[in-house]
């Protein structure tokens, strides 16, 4: 299986949003409320936003030459610059 094949990406980024919905759904049933609805819809849109920064922000004007591989990958390399800075 080509993991690079576009219909196998456009297939995996399908069951994530799936998932996602199905999730958002079973967190309604149990708590149905429009209040419930707009605390996960806000949940939703803070985590793309910290997504976005962690992947386009810090590697297009923060730190051109370092390229993530994964959020792991994003807290290693959080904790090497702070030992660098000598940051909290």
């Amino acid at each position: 299986m080509d993991l690079k094949n576009p219909k196998w990406m456009y297939a995996k980024a399908a069951m994530f949003v799936l998932i996602g919905a199905m999730a958002f759904a079973l967190v309604l049933m149990e708590q149905p409320s429009l209040r419930t609805a707009a605390f996960l819809l806000l949940m939703i849109w803070a985590f793309c936003r910290a997504y976005y920064f962690a992947f386009y922000v810090i590697g297009k004007y923060i730190d051109p030459a370092y390229r993530f591989s994964g959020l792991v990958d994003f807290l290693k390399y959080l904790r090497r610059r702070r030992k660098k800075t000598g940051a909290p």
